[in-house]
Formats: C-alpha cells, structure tokens, sequence
C-alpha cells in the first residue's frame, strides 16, 4: 500500500521538472578605460538587443567583462583571460581590441564593430567571405576623411593646416592618415600627423599648432583618441582650435562638430550576430557590413566659444544640433 501511495507523488515530480536551460557564455573586451561613459551606454544597448532576441543574464547567458584602459599590454592581458574562460563568443569593438581578440584565439568566434579595415588588418579574408573566426561591421569608409575635411573647412575657411591625430600602432590610424594627407592639397590645406601615444606628446603637439595659427583639428578613431578624449576636447577649447571628431561621444564632451557611424546601432547589430552564432551559424559565413547611417553632430555652445557661426546648410544636414 505504501509503494501505491508514494509512486504517484514521486511520477509527478519528474514530469512536471523541467530541464535547466543551457548557459552560454560571452566575453567583452573593451580597450578604453574602466567604465568609460560612452562604452557603458553601448554595452547597454547590446545587452538590451540580446534580451529582446531572448538571452537573459542570470538565465541562459553569461557575461564577462574586461576592460583595457592601461594600454595595449592591458588589452592582451584581458584577451588572453576571456580566451582561458572557453566563451561560446567575444565581442571586440575597435581595432585596439579586435586585434588582440584575434591573436589569442583563431576558434572562438570573435564579433567586432566600429573597424574601419578588418580586411587590411588581417581580421578577415574579405567583406563578403570572412573565412575564419571573425566577423562584424565597419566603422566607415576611409572615404570619410575627406568628408571631414571639407566639413571642418567649411565650417572654418580661414583654416590654412590641418593637424590629425591618429593612431600609428594600427591600420585604421595610418588608412584615414593617407586619405586625409591625399585630399587636403585639394583643399589648400596642409595636414600634419600628429601620434595619439601619450598625453604629453598631444599636448606638445596641440600647443604648438595653435601657435602656428590658422590651424584646425581633425581626430581620427583609436584607442589613444578615446582614453585621451577629455583632454583633447579640452585643449581644443582652451587654443581655439575648430576640431571635428570621428564619434559624438567627443561632441558631448565638448568638442565642435563629429561624422561617424552611430555606434549604438552597431552594437545593436553585433548583437544580431551573437544570436546567430549562438544558434549555430559560423562567423565565416556572415558578411561584414557597412553601417546603414552616418550621423552629423554639432555642439552650437562649442561653436559660439570658438567665434564660428556654422553655415545654415550645414545645420540643415546635421542629425543632432547640441545647443
């Protein structure tokens, strides 16, 4: 009697138990600095794309974290570590941090954004057959450098030399260099590279181009221009330099005006990418893309402190106008 009374319980507890959902794991290698503000809003938003696709933290996905604010050895330390913890994917935004993604692991799939050249960086075979363990999207064309130059002298046409800083430790750094250093002559204008290593070296730099006069800014993506950005943005102000900037964040900052892809949807679409891969698609066969908008930021504030008044046309084009 006592076998007939409890099998009925025990039958019952194993067909209404369910199956513990199977956890996958993620790494996110960022190379700015600890918690940096623009890099917080952006993980926010990939975070917020992978729950609406259904992966929830705590449930079925797990996150790991590393950032790389002390430099390139800092970033390679924190590949190699997400590497060691078996991910199912790492997410690598920039070039600074792909690069070491890459080089710590050729099976894990890697997913990176906002890279202007992952072909000339190795990362991939090509756009539309990456072939190995990578893919992602672009930041831009390398086109874009002229864009900015003919936006800053636009905005500034007495500008007579053009400093850019860029990063020389990676591709991307030395492609927009060599666009914008074959466009300029078209221009009248002379441009001059300056290294985004140390802060003390731009602030030599940036000192002395404003005694030279005539001078506007152009700064390039890299992992320099970001763990900088407060001071570059600052010295801007402080020696009337007209800048234009490759991402908002140094718009909101501060800065003068910025044309870039909205990096917000490329992490939203990065996190397309995660999906997939997590449901079994390989990197090698999704396509790089192209961001599908550029957007046009203008700080009027920073304008006004630099004596410029911006063109009517040129307002008329920007997405976002910070008063």
């Amino acid at each position: 009697m006592a076998g007939l009374v409890t099998a009925p319980a025990v039958w019952g507890v194993h067909a209404f138990a369910q199956p513990a959902e199977r956890v996958r794991r993620i790494g996110i290698l960022v190379s700015a600095p600890t918690d940096e503000p623009e890099y917080i809003g952006l993980l926010k938003a990939f975070r917020e794309r992978l729950e609406e696709l259904g992966w929830t933290e705590g449930r079925n996905l797990r996150v790991e974290l590393r950032w790389g604010g002390g430099g390139q050895a800092h970033v390679q330390t924190g590949a190699a570590e997400l590497v060691g913890l078996g991910p199912d994917v790492i997410i690598a935004p920039g070039s600074a941090a792909a690069g070491p993604a890459l080089q710590a692991t050729r099976s894990i799939p890697v997913v990176f954004m906002i890279v202007p050249d992952p072909v000339g960086a190795g990362f991939v075979e090509s756009l539309s057959r990456p072939g190995g363990n990578a893919t992602g999207f672009v930041s831009f064309d390398y086109g874009i450098g002229g864009k900015w130059l003919e936006l800053l002298k636009e905005t500034a046409p007495g500008i007579k030399r053009i400093a850019v800083l860029r990063d020389p430790d990676i591709t991307a750094g030395i492609g927009q260099w060599s666009v914008i250093q074959a466009v300029a002559p078209m221009l009248g204008l002379e441009a001059i590279p300056v290294n985004a290593r140390a802060a003390s070296d731009i602030e030599h730099s940036m000192i002395a181009l404003a005694r030279s006069g005539n001078a506007g800014l152009i700064v390039t993506s890299g992992a320099g221009a970001v763990r900088n950005r407060d001071l570059i943005v600052k010295l801007a102000a402080e020696h009337k330099l007209p800048a234009i900037y490759y991402a908002k964040a140094f718009v909101t900052a501060g800065g003068l005006m910025s044309l870039g892809a909205d990096r917000l949807e490329q992490f939203r679409r990065a996190a397309n990418y995660v999906d997939r891969i997590l449901k079994g698609e390989r990197p090698a066969d999704l396509p790089v893309q192209a961001p599908s908008k550029y957007e046009l930021v203008v700080n009027l504030k920073a304008a006004n402190a630099l004596g410029l008044t911006i063109p009517p046309r040129l307002l008329a084009r920007a997405d976002e106008v910070i008063e």
